[in-house]
C-alpha cells in the first residue's frame, strides 16, 4: 500500500523536540467588488468617465483608436468590463493570504471551479508544486489572459501566506533585500505635477495614433515637446503607447522625439508582435531612445522570446497577471542573463517586494489614480488602506509580515461559493495523495 502524506512529513521540529506541525491551505476563496467610486482596486481603469486615465481632457490612443466609435474613451470600448479579482486562501490555522488581479467573475469561476483543487490540502510552501499543476491543468484554455491572471492572483495570496505565517515580509522569502528604498517613478497626465511630488521620473500617455494621420503624428510630437519644456531638459520623461501603434509609425514617432531627450518609447506594437519590436529596436539604434514593452505578456514563455531575440531594452511585467510572484522571478532571473532590466508595470505591494530582492529590478512605478493626477492614492483604491505610498520619489522597505497589507472585504462579494463538503473533499484529495516509492528518470 502507497505510503500518505502526513502533516508533519519532513517538518522541522519544534524547540521541545516534536516534529512542528506546519498549517497547510484548507479554503480558496475568489471576490469581486461591489462598484464604488474609489474603489476600482486592480483594475485601474474602472473610474469615472471624466477620469485622466480614461482619456479625459486629454486622449490616449489605444488599440481601438482606429474605430471612430471607440476611439475618444477607453472604457467605451469595454477596458473595464471584468473588473478586478480578490482572491483569499486560508490556512488550517486561520491565516489568510491575499492576492488580486483583474478578470472579475469569469475569473472567480476558474479560481473556485478549477484552480482550487490543486490549492486546498497542499503546504503553503510548495509553491513551485502549486503553479505548475494550476498552469499545466489550464493550457488548453490558457496560456496567457484570463487564466494566468486568475492563477496569479492564487500565487500572490499563497505567498502573502507564506510570510503571514513564516512572520516574515515577501522579499525575504524570496532572496531578501538588495537595497533599502525604491526609487519610483510616476504614469500620469501630468509630469509636472510627478516632479513636484518628488519622482524620479515621469510618463505620459501617446495622443494619437496611425489613424489620426500626419495632423496627429504633429500634435503627438508638439505634445511631448510641451511636457519637456515644462519640466526642463534633464527629468526623465517617457512615452506610453499602449498597443496603439505600427513599426514604422513608431519608428518614425522615435525619432521625430529624439531631439526632445524621450528616455523610453513605451509597448508600441501589439504584444505578440515579437518581429515588429526587434526591428523597431533596430531602427531606433543610436538615438539613444530605449524600447520598453511586456506589460501585457504572459508567463516565462512569452518573455523568453523577448529576451531571446534582445527585443526590448527594458521589460515591464505586470506581477499580477503575468503567472504571480513565482513566475516573475523565473522571468528576472532569465532578464539577468542578458543584462535586460526589468521595472514592472504598476501592481503596487506585489512589484515592490520583488524589486527589493533582485538587483535588476532598478526602479518602481506609480501609476496615478487620482481624476487629474496631481495626488498621491493608493494604487488598489480602497482594497488595501495601509497600502504604502510612494514619498519624495521613494518606497522604503517593507517591514510586515506577506506583502504588508490588511484587505477591506466589506466591499467584496463571492460570486461561485463553494460549500465545505467541496473544499474538504480537494483538501483530503491532497492530503491523502501517494507518495511515489521511488523516483523514476524523465527519459
Amino acid at each position: 500500500m502507497a505510503a500518505k502524506r502526513s502533516k508533519t512529513d519532513e517538518k522541522p521540529e519544534a524547540e521541545d523536540g516534536a516534529a512542528r506541525v506546519f498549517p497547510l491551505i484548507k479554503e480558496v476563496r475568489a471576490f469581486v467588488q461591489h462598484k464604488k467610486e474609489g474603489d476600482q482596486g486592480a483594475d485601474c481603469h474602472d473610474v469615472d468617465d471624466g477620469h485622466w486615465i480614461n482619456g479625459n481632457p486629454t486622449p490616449i490612443a489605444h488599440p481601438m483608436s482606429g474605430y471612430d466609435l471607440y476611439a475618444a474613451r477607453r472604457k467605451s470600448w469595454g477596458i473595464n468590463a471584468l473588473g478586478s479579482i480578490v482572491v483569499e486562501v486560508e490556512a488550517d490555522d486561520g491565516t489568510v493570504g491575499v492576492g488580486v488581479s483583474i478578470g472579475g467573475e469569469p475569473a472567480c469561476f476558474i479560481v473556485e471551479n478549477h484552480l482550487s483543487r490543486f490549492v486546498e490540502g497542499q503546504d503553503p510552501r510548495d509553491v513551485e508544486l502549486m503553479w505548475d499543476q494550476m498552469f499545466r491543468a489550464t493550457v488548453n484554455y490558457g496560456r496567457k489572459g484570463l487564466p494566468v491572471q486568475a492563477l496569479s492572483a492564487v500565487d500572490l495570496a499563497i505567498w502573502d501566506l507564506l510570510g503571514k505565517l513564516r512572520n516574515e515580509p515577501v522579499y525575504a522569502l524570496i532572496g531578501g533585500k538588495t537595497k533599502d528604498r525604491l526609487p519610483v517613478y510616476c504614469t500620469s497626465s501630468d509630469p509636472v505635477a510627478s516632479k513636484r511630488l518628488g519622482f524620479v521620473g515621469g510618463k505620459v500617455p501617446c495622443p494619437y495614433g496611425p489613424s489620426a494621420g500626419d495632423e496627429g503624428l504633429r500634435k503627438n510630437v508638439e505634445f511631448f515637446k510641451n511636457w519637456r519644456e515644462a519640466v526642463g531638459p534633464d527629468y526623465p520623461l517617457m512615452l506610453d503607447c499602449y498597443m496603439s501603434l505600427t513599426v514604422p509609425y513608431a519608428t518614425k514617432l522615435g525619432k521625430a522625439l529624439e531631439p526632445y531627450n524621450l528616455k523610453w518609447i513605451e509597448e508600441c506594437m501589439q504584444p505578440d508582435d515579437y518581429d515588429g519590436y526587434e526591428q523597431l529596436k533596430r531602427n531606433l539604434e543610436g538615438t539613444g531612445i530605449m524600447v520598453t514593452t511586456a506589460e501585457h505578456e504572459y508567463t516565462r514563455y512569452g518573455y523568453r522570446e523577448l529576451i531571446k531575440r534582445r527585443a526590448a531594452d527594458i521589460l515591464q511585467p505586470d506581477i499580477t497577471w503575468l503567472g504571480g510572484l513565482t513566475e516573475a522571478k523565473r522571468i528576472v532571473a532569465m532578464a539577468s542573463a542578458y543584462d535586460i532590466l526589468v521595472i514592472p508595470h504598476g501592481s503596487s505591494i506585489y512589484s515592490y517586494h520583488l524589486q527589493f530582492a533582485f538587483t535588476n529590478c532598478p526602479l518602481a512605478e506609480y501609476i496615478n489614480l487620482s481624476p487629474k493626477s496631481d495626488q498621491i492614492v493608493p494604487y488598489f483604491g480602497g482594497l488595501f488602506p495601509d497600502e504604502p505610498l510612494p514619498k519624495d520619489g521613494f518606497v522604503e522597505l517593507p517591514t510586515k509580515p506577506g506583502f504588508g497589507v490588511t484587505l477591506k472585504r466589506d466591499n467584496l462579494h463571492r460570486p461561485y461559493p463553494r460549500s465545505e463538503k467541496e473544499c474538504q473533499a480537494n483538501y483530503k484529495r491532497n492530503v491523502e495523495r501517494p507518495i511515489p516509492k521511488k523516483a523514476h528518470l524523465p527519459f
